[in-house]
């Protein structure tokens, strides 16, 4: 197999996109040491999925798994009904861009620079640096707000001015399937806000889908239209953040005992924790 289609196509002909992206009965594992076992999600095309759950319950590792970056030991990840192993790399790269967690930068590297690798999976032996390259890079600039870092290097940057620059990385890639492992990682609270701002125009404005594993609740409810609730290396629940989310669920998974409330400028599901003892 040589290339990733946009679209599935059923037997009469008519598009079937509700999940390009899933994994089907997998088991996932370090060093010997089993993470899930029968683990199957499927991420709905177009949708703004959030993983949420306890710490070590598995969130980042099926992220892992199902951007190819760990191979289940049992079972599938499926990327438009093909197992995702089975594509070139530049291939998927194509298709799904990663945030992961923790990322280094090469010593020396201005932002420009690094911004501009993710167009590598657009590039090749008869295509090379482009002005719609050009034009993906200034993008992705603006939107994060980093354009005035550009020739400033990786290096000197503080931890949050660094996160903005690797998601402006990723967004040069122009994937329409984007994960994030903990995207708001060493941001402030208003630079988190920011940037899950930005990743809901993303998702508004384009063809996206977004995965993104996030460990706020109240976060996750305001940006999700579904939800992936994990815990002990399995899926409790999924579904938009209005019907799953419970104060039954919020106590049963996480062990806070809450009130769930409107929020009053969004409307989605706030939890308030109850005051113990």
């Amino acid at each position: 197999m040589t290339d990733i289609t946009t679209e599935n196509t059923d037997a009469g002909g008519a598009a079937h996109a509700e999940a390009r992206l899933r994994a089907e009965d997998v088991a996932l594992a370090y060093d010997g040491r089993v993470i899930s076992e029968g683990l199957s999600v499927r991420i709905p095309t177009g949708s703004f999925t959030v993983i949420v759950g306890p710490n070590a319950c598995g969130k980042s590792t099926l992220l892992r798994a199902l951007a190819r970056v760990m191979k289940p030991s049992a079972g599938s990840v499926l990327l438009d009904g093909a197992d995702i192993g089975s594509y070139p790399a530049k291939a998927v790269a194509r298709q799904l861009g990663l945030l992961p967690q923790t990322s280094i930068a090469p010593e020396g590297i201005t932002v420009a620079d690094l911004v501009a690798r993710g167009r590598h999976p657009h590039q090749g032996l008869f295509r090379q640096w482009s002005a719609s390259d050009e034009r993906a890079v200034a993008e992705a600039l603006v939107a994060t707000n980093t354009a005035d870092l550009a020739g400033r290097l990786v290096e000197e940057l503080s931890g949050g001015q660094r996160q903005r620059v690797w998601v402006a990385m990723v967004l040069a890639q122009q994937t329409p399937l984007l994960l994030l492992d903990e995207p708001t990682t060493f941001l402030d609270i208003a630079h988190q806000y920011e940037l899950l701002e930005l990743l809901r125009r993303l998702h508004a404005t384009g063809d996206r889908t977004l995965v993104a594993v996030l460990h706020d609740l109240n976060q996750a409810a305001r940006y999700a239209d579904n939800l992936v609730v994990m815990r002990d290396g399995r899926v409790v629940t999924t579904g938009a953040p209005a019907e799953v989310l419970t104060a039954e669920l919020v106590e049963e998974v996480f062990g806070l005992p809450c009130t769930i409330i409107p929020d009053p400028h969004t409307g989605s599901p706030l939890v308030v924790p109850r005051p113990r003892g």
